[in-house]
């Protein structure tokens, strides 16, 4: 498996191995040694798995938990095709504000680890795209919160020939400058704190 730091802090993108044979294919879309070599612990307990269906032209998030208590992600897509985007929100972090995105598709079956605090967003560009999520908390619904995709000052890279196609909650949601000033966002050192609170120990 081939790991990639993506340039928000913290973010992985994993790229494994896809074994075809005449039956279909096999495929480990998440190991365990690869994810420690890259991100130096193990990935965290899972207390929730989740699938989303989009079809080509949904949007959606930019999506982050408030911390506490927070939430990572590890994202996969199993079918499709989408822009998996990563936006450090982080209040501090040495990445405050930069975004990064990867190519995931039913073929290659990257993944992303999205680390405590950071926003997740992806583009779906096929109709049937289908991401798979596995979450370190379960979700409450008051706990999520959401920054406008749209928002000029990010920039994200939403292709020009997709009609953006997004809920009512994405499109309500304060640009990142207008969630700083409401006090909303997650803080780094704290979401440091609970990256490290997740850690079960190998011995």
């Amino acid at each position: 498996m081939q790991a990639r730091e993506l340039a928000v802090e913290g973010a992985v993108e994993f790229t494994p191995e896809v074994f075809p044979d005449d039956r279909g294919l096999f495929v480990s879309p998440h190991q365990q040694a690869a994810f420690v070599d890259a991100v130096g612990a193990p990935l965290f307990p899972v207390a929730q798995t989740n699938f989303s269906e989009s079809r080509r032209g949904v949007v959606r998030g930019i999506h982050f938990t408030a911390t506490p208590p927070g939430s990572a992600k590890y994202t996969c897509c199993v079918r499709g095709r989408a822009l998996d985007v990563v936006v450090d929100i982080r209040v501090g972090s040495p990445t405050f504000g930069q975004w990064d995105a990867a190519s995931l598709d039913g073929e290659s079956f990257r993944s992303v680890y999205i680390p405590f605090g950071v926003g997740h967003a992806f583009i779906a560009l096929e109709d049937h795209t289908v991401i798979s999520y596995l979450l370190s908390e379960s979700y409450v619904a008051v706990n999520e919160l959401a920054i406008a995709p749209g928002d000029p000052e990010l920039g994200l890279p939403i292709p020009a020939d997709i009609e953006p196609i997004m809920s009512a909650r994405d499109l309500a949601a304060p640009t990142l400058a207008q969630a700083l000033e409401a006090g909303i966002l997650p803080d780094y050192a704290t979401c440091k704190r609970r990256e490290l609170a997740t850690v079960v120990p190998t011995n």
